[in-house]
């Protein structure tokens, strides 16, 4: 969040910038172009839209308190799940609320400056395994990642007695810019994205560059218990046997609140200070050994004094203008269902709620557009799928869980 919101607005959380504080206003929330040309404006009743003859809706699901990311097993036809700031992540049943499948209230730090429990994902082998992991922030205020295993008995309910510590990311004294989305990739390796550990007094930190620190890093770990540590380094990480912590895999983010693979691409959008906000595309093996530019670069612009030896520059970037603030960063859309939508990469803003895409061409991001038919979020804070592939949209502001339909 930016220093020149409220008082209010910065004692809470949203995936706005560092000088915000993932913030909803008048609710406690959350959450902290193509290479060189500039994102298009959003467009007027007259521009030409790719979501077909009838277009989409909002569909609202169910109503949490304070939700903060979704997503579901591989291949669950059913079962969807939602974490809430606090530390619950809860069932929803295809359209109704269910159950508690977890809760972590007590272990997750909540609800001060960018603090909570952010994100939950399930291995290919969930099925098999009852594995899954969790993000979040911890009572000493540093961010963790967790193992657990699903009740063997009970399908939708979880062994908080199976707890596994993955590793403890130490913050700054700030505890801001937590970053807050953990992936599995489909060969079972976890990746995570970590914020600059920053606020809106000490916006630029020198954590993201350096190789010494995981702030403002995408890391890749293997979840598996290692030798000395509570799991291992894949060998082909780009700093293992060199200066640097062998866990990073690329560095110089900000706050990548959000991000989403797939197939064999990351999409990494990453919250930015006054001026730009930016969407980061690499394909997975690609991405090894990259540096997105921070601090030293806000988007392609020059944010402070400093030399990196090389920058690779975002996909896309938007400017604030419209009172646009922070990006939700989202997802492929690969439900068939959406023809219009399919294959494109839609993203949200956290301050005005509108919906977007673009299409993603030869490595570039083309034809940038508001999604027709669709209402503003209510402080859009992640999207998900479900094992259909259907989209789902988390609204920090209204508690609201959406699904995007055909109309």
């Amino acid at each position: 969040m930016t220093g020149r919101l409220s008082g209010l607005r910065r004692a809470m959380m949203s995936p706005v910038r560092g000088k915000h504080r993932l913030a909803v206003a008048a609710v406690v929330v959350l959450v902290g172009l193509a290479s060189g040309a500039m994102a298009a404006t959003p467009g007027g009743a007259g521009e030409r839209t790719a979501e077909g003859k009838h277009g989409v809706r909002l569909h609202a699901l169910a109503h949490f308190n304070q939700p903060t990311y979704v997503t579901a097993p591989p291949g669950s036809k059913k079962l969807v799940y939602a974490t809430e700031r606090a530390g619950r992540v809860r069932v929803l049943n295809g359209d109704k609320k269910g159950p508690t499948f977890l809760d972590m209230r007590g272990i997750v730090n909540c609800c001060v400056n960018d603090s909570g429990f952010f994100s939950i994902a399930f291995p290919p082998d969930y099925g098999r395994t009852r594995k899954f992991y969790v993000y979040f922030t911890n009572n000493q205020r540093n961010i963790e990642i967790d193992q657990f295993k699903r009740s063997a008995k009970h399908p939708a309910r979880a062994n908080k007695g199976s707890r596994r510590k993955i590793i403890e990311i130490r913050q700054t004294g700030d505890v801001n810019h937590n970053g807050g989305t953990v992936a599995i990739a489909p060969n079972g390796l976890l990746y995570a994205a970590t914020g600059d550990g920053g606020n809106f007094i000490h916006p630029a930190r020198r954590a993201p560059q350096s190789k010494g620190s995981l702030l403002g890093k995408l890391i890749r770990i293997d979840p598996r218990p290692g030798k000395h540590r509570h799991y291992r380094t894949p060998r082909s990480n780009p700093y293992v046997g060199k200066k640097g912590r062998d866990e990073i895999y690329a560095r110089g983010l900000r706050n990548p609140f959000r991000f989403s693979i797939d197939r064999d691409r990351i999409f990494i959008g990453d919250v930015g200070e006054d001026r730009r906000e930016e969407v980061d595309v690499r394909t997975l093996k690609k991405a090894r050994g990259a540096n997105f530019g921070w601090p030293i670069y806000e988007g392609t612009l020059r944010f402070r004094p400093g030399h990196i030896a090389h920058h690779d520059k975002p996909t896309f970037q938007y400017t604030h203008t419209g009172g646009r603030c922070a990006i939700t960063g989202g997802v492929v859309v690969r439900d068939k269902r959406l023809r219009g939508l399919y294959g494109r990469y839609i993203y949200g803003d956290y301050c005005t709620g509108e919906i977007r895409t673009f299409k993603l061409m030869k490595g570039r991001a083309r034809k940038d557009r508001a999604v027709r038919g669709l209402r503003r979020a209510s402080g859009p804070v992640a999207f998900g799928e479900d094992g259909r592939q259907r989209v789902y949209v988390v609204e920090l502001n209204s508690g609201r869980v959406s699904r995007i339909d055909p109309r």
